[in-house]
């Protein structure tokens, strides 16, 4: 079973959020509000965004790279890990 599969509910709810955020950008687009609240809800957007795309590639490297939690050779755990901690970084 593909870890999406598995955990469908939590990132279509997090797909949903975003969405939402989406729909505030047009809204707000619509109502010609200033341009640093639209810049703020680009942010916002692009933050979810990049949650979700780190919580998917996270999840793939577990899923199916190597799992640093039942991974028993401490070198290649801790590599898992250091590309985990990677992309978390990357998509903050």
């Amino acid at each position: 079973m593909s870890h999406t599969v598995r955990e469908k509910s939590r990132l279509l709810a997090r797909v949903r959020r975003i969405r939402g955020q989406i729909e505030a950008i047009e809204r707000g687009l619509d109502a010609e509000i200033g341009c640093a609240d639209v810049l703020m809800l680009i942010a916002s957007a692009r933050g979810a965004m990049n949650g979700l795309m780190a919580e998917v590639m996270e999840d793939h490297v577990r899923s199916h790279v190597i799992d640093p939690a039942h991974e028993t050779d401490q070198a290649r755990a801790q590599g898992a890990q250091d590309l985990i901690d990677a992309i978390r970084s990357y998509l903050k």
